[in-house]
């Protein structure tokens, strides 16, 4: 986790809801320098010999920002969940659909999402995310892709959806507003996981459950999009890459159902932790 202003968090290990271990004087921050150094298994010891010595410390109501630093890269996968690309109406892709998003759309999970101006159709995505561990290209096998990865967070892939789908052009232009990539609370290493590929995930709109779905009807899992993007691109330690988002999305109602200013965002996925963010309305 990250914890503090946004610009100031310092870097520290999640003990449980009321503690942590402080890693600043160890850790500079969860960036690309950390995970390419094995920054992981270099504080796993520490982490194990503080909290048996009790040397923790207690939650006081931070902010929780980004559990990693803004990273080289946000990469993001489109209609990766079967039942999402039926609630579309399109066809389940025959390889991943890749597309990217600005790096500095990553905020902290609880942090506000601000409505860009000309915005018309803004929705959400609950999605998992992960982090890449070193540098990685051109993976000769999907079970390669293993020691790749890092860890695994909630992300909210907030969306423009008449910027993405009516104003020509990448995906890209949907994507990229301000504040539209809140990811955290932590980050989570794949050995706390027992399954990837069954993990409950939730978001509700004003207390309104508007998507209840689970990694199990993922189309390519985590293995496969990370072999996949390794053929075309290096990815770099620290970067981020959002999976997907099961159904029911905003675009996906009869009649579509928008964010507005005042909108409160509540998701989470299980093990993975949960997020709370405002709408707020254009600047």
């Amino acid at each position: 986790m990250r914890i503090g202003a946004p610009g100031s968090e310092k870097p520290v290990a999640r003990i449980d809801d009321r503690t942590y271990v402080d890693l600043s004087d160890t850790v500079d921050d969860f960036d690309e320098k950390f995970f390419g150094s094995g920054g992981i298994d270099r504080v796993r010891p520490v982490v194990t010999e503080r909290a048996a010595a009790g040397r923790v410390s207690r939650f006081a109501g931070e902010r929780i920002g980004a559990p990693i630093a803004r990273p080289h890269q946000i990469l993001c996968i489109g209609l990766n969940y079967r039942d999402h690309a039926a609630e579309t109406g399109q066809a389940v892709p025959d390889e991943p659909i890749l597309f990217t998003k600005s790096p500095n759309t990553l905020v902290g999970p609880n942090d506000d999402v601000r409505i860009p101006r000309g915005s018309t159709k803004p929705d959400w995505e609950v999605e998992l995310g992960i982090v890449i561990g070193k540098r990685t290209s051109y993976l000769d096998t999907v079970d390669d892709a293993a020691e790749a990865i890092a860890g695994y967070l909630v992300v909210n892939d907030v969306s423009e959806r008449a910027f993405q789908m009516e104003r020509g052009g990448q995906w890209v232009k949907g994507k990229s507003a301000e504040t539209f990539n809140p990811a955290g609370p932590w980050l989570v290493t794949p050995d706390e996981i027992d399954d990837v590929l069954a993990l409950d995930m939730w978001l509700d709109v004003n207390g309104v459950r508007r998507q209840d779905g689970t990694t199990k009807t993922m189309i390519f899992d985590p293995w496969f999009i990370v072999h996949h993007l390794s053929q075309f691109l290096v990815l770099e330690p620290g970067d981020l890459v959002n999976t997907g988002t099961p159904p029911g999305v905003g675009m996906g109602f009869t009649p579509p159902v928008w964010l507005r200013p005042g909108d409160v965002m509540e998701l989470g996925i299980a093990g993975l932790g949960s997020q709370r963010q405002n709408v707020l309305g254009p600047r």
